[in-house]
């Protein structure tokens, strides 16, 4: 039976393909405390293992997939990455060049000391960095260098293997450092901070991140009694902005709506806006009407992508005054992230805004802040296909490093062209692209796929390398994911001068750890760490990646140099 499905996990290399997405997804959803694996090391876990069996697929698939993934990454990150070229981008992202330096130099000094090969010092890299896309680009950096295939083939087997073992040690030291080690250092209480930053930026509740079983934003008509008098004016005050009267029946007519409009008794008012506003406006106004066939008011939630020049660096309170009344900021999105909703929060380019309100105030409102998000589920196949063409072709330009050629490769180059046209985009929101959802597939299946074939294919010499350094390359491996971030606390603390949420979701960020932020984030008790994180994530996720070749160059120079 055994011999059986072996025979045909090898004649049809494809199903043993999906059989290895399947077991390593359903792997890295098991969760160790705060630990979650994932499902691109689950997958890289379940391809080693049978990989043992000798089964290859054609690397073809492995390029195609590969290139999808990396050419989506950049499409994603793109119009953030741009955007935080600028002062306060610039600052934080002096975190991101201390993790790259310091990676680095970590990884040629145990190149040096352990004597390494390309191919583990890149596996050293992606792991400890907890950054998969350079086990991508190192691998196609390797595969370009003047050696025989069969050399060529362990080095790349040399990569997935040490980013195996690396990953999961830096990934569990960098959520223990950043959530339970570094607020120690600091000397803060991280709940109490995250708490006092939530309210000095406008924050409001004691619990900004709990969940409602209603609905935020409501409407609700009331019959006028105790508040005849008042004008529509009055109550605009008292709503701050929170509310609007959007209609007023009186004798089964129609009224215009404007703040010198005086209510009289028995007047049915129509009120949008959020439901704890709404649920006291029956002590100012009156019961609240059940029967609500006279108003035929359509409102609407729609994103809204902040390209407006003038409204960049702005606080998110300050677009309240140009905005119709009507009109409620019920979300911000950055780089697929919900921010807090803080009347501080310095609106970015390429910012979403959700807003609601009447179909009319939201038409008039728009064109104040960018350009509405085209909703479309269909993607623009040929741009895609246009960029990751052009990408390949930047790729192939190559210059001399020591000897040694050096190019940002197809990875690379599929990753610059993909920020291009992502970027692109995001300044050209009414054009059809691809959506978000394709893009989640393409990252996902595209990285997944890549990690299969190369862990399936690397499955036989994965255990000569965990033989011939044991423990030394996870020890490494923890000190490369913390040793860079321990530098950026004290760089951020010390110099940057930033709140320690934001420095600890900044310094998640510059690992591209999207576990660590998590854990930061139930330390702080809320998403105040998503301030840091965003920007040095997006730095990042374009560096580390470009990072693979680099390494490859160097490693090979420092080896070079030790003989």
């Amino acid at each position: 039976m055994i011999h059986d499905l072996v025979a045909i996990l090898k004649s049809q290399p494809e199903i043993a393909l999906f059989l290895v997405l399947a077991i390593g997804y359903a792997i890295g959803q098991i969760r160790f405390g705060p630990i979650q694996l994932g499902g691109i090391c689950g997958t890289l876990i379940a391809a080693l293992v049978v990989g043992q069996l000798g089964i290859h697929l054609d690397d073809s698939v492995k390029n195609v997939f590969f290139m999808l993934f990396i050419f989506a990454l950049g499409y994603a990150g793109g119009p953030q990455f741009f955007a935080n070229l600028d002062a306060k981008g610039l600052r934080l992202g002096l975190l991101c060049l201390v993790e790259v330096v310091a990676v680095l130099a970590l990884v040629l000094g145990a190149t040096l000391f352990l004597s390494l090969d390309q191919g583990t010092a890149a596996g050293l890299m992606a792991g400890a960095a907890t950054e998969s896309a350079v086990v991508g680009t190192a691998t196609d950096a390797i595969s370009k260098l003047a050696l025989p295939l069969a050399d060529i083939r362990q080095l790349q087997a040399n990569v997935v293997t040490a980013y195996s073992i690396t990953y999961v040690f830096g990934l569990i030291a960098i959520v223990v450092a950043t959530s339970q080690v570094f607020p120690l250092l600091l000397r803060v209480d991280l709940r109490a901070e995250a708490d006092r930053l939530w309210k000095t930026m406008g924050g409001g509740g004691d619990e900004p991140d709990a969940a409602s079983a209603t609905p935020e934003m409501i409407g609700r008509v009331f019959l006028v009694t105790v508040g005849r008098g008042r004008t529509v004016g009055e109550l605009t005050a008292i709503f701050k902005g929170h509310a609007s009267i959007e209609q007023v029946m009186r004798r089964g007519q129609s009224l215009t709506v404007e703040p010198t409009l005086r209510l009289q008794a028995f007047d049915q008012v129509l009120a949008i806006g959020r439901r704890s506003v709404l649920v006291n406006v029956a002590e100012l106004l009156g019961r609240e009407f059940a029967n609500t066939t006279a108003f035929d008011a359509v409102v609407e939630t729609t994103g809204v992508v902040v390209d407006r020049r003038e409204w960049f660096g702005r606080e998110l309170y300050e677009l309240g005054a140009p905005l119709p009344p009507g009109v409620q900021i019920v979300g911000v999105e950055r780089d697929g992230n919900a921010m807090p909703l803080l009347h501080d929060l310095k609106l970015q380019r390429g910012d979403v805004l959700k807003l609601y309100g009447p179909v009319l105030d939201v038409a008039r409102a728009v064109p104040l802040i960018g350009d509405r998000v085209v909703e479309s589920t269909r993607s623009n196949i040929s741009y895609a296909a246009m960029g990751i063409l052009l990408g390949v072709f930047i790729g192939g330009f190559s210059v001399k490093l020591g000897g040694i050629p050096f190019s940002l490769g197809t990875g690379g180059g599929a990753l610059l062209t993909g920020l291009i046209f992502g970027w692109y985009q995001s300044k050209n929101p009414h054009r059809l692209s691809v959506p978000p959802e394709a893009l989640a597939l393409m990252k996902d299946l595209g990285l997944a796929t890549f990690i299969a074939c190369v862990g399936l294919a690397s499955g036989p010499q994965a255990l000569a390398l965990v033989k011939k350094f044991g423990i030394a390359l996870p020890l490494v491996g923890v000190a490369v994911a913390v040793v860079p971030a321990s530098i950026s606390l004290f760089v951020g603390h010390r110099l940057l001068k930033l709140e320690a949420p934001v420095l600890l979701g900044a310094i998640a960020g510059q690992q591209c750890s999207t576990p660590a932020l998590s854990a930061v984030q139930n330390a702080a008790g809320n998403a105040t760490p998503l301030l840091g994180y965003t920007i040095t994530y997006a730095i990042s996720n374009v560096v580390l990646p470009l990072m693979g070749p680099l390494i490859v160059a160097l490693a090979g120079l420092v080896a070079h140099a030790a003989k």
